[in-house]
């Protein structure tokens, strides 16, 4: 028998020791809290430009996001690619109003006057 595996015999931590003054449950003491990579505050109630996996590209005032990057834009207007050229943007608009874009699709973010 290991020494590892007699001292972990009836303690139920496997080995690895914890100290007293965290919980059972995985405290704070443990587990890092993870702060999001980008600040999007600096930019809330601006004009931002969104480009989606897909291609797709949006452009509206950004009222709130999330830690995950889902973020709430009003007054979007949608930017239309060419039909034969999907690289291609046209000078075609579609107005959508308020949206909500799911962080997993967005690739691009930037401020649309600077």
């Amino acid at each position: 028998m290991s020494s590892s595996a007699s001292a972990g015999a009836g303690g139920g931590t496997g080995g690895v020791e914890r100290s007293s003054g965290g919980t059972a449950s995985g405290g704070p003491q443990e587990k890092k809290k993870k702060e999001s990579i980008v600040d999007l505050g600096k930019y809330l109630d601006k004009a931002i430009r969104v480009k989606f996996q897909g291609g797709r590209e949006a452009s509206g005032i950004l009222k709130g996001f999330d830690p995950l990057l889902n973020l709430v834009l009003d007054n979007t207007i949608e930017l239309l690619r060419d039909p034969d050229d999907p690289y291609k943007l046209t000078d075609d608009t579609r107005t959508l109003g308020l949206v909500v874009c799911r962080g997993t699709a967005v690739v691009v973010i930037c401020p649309v006057d600077g």
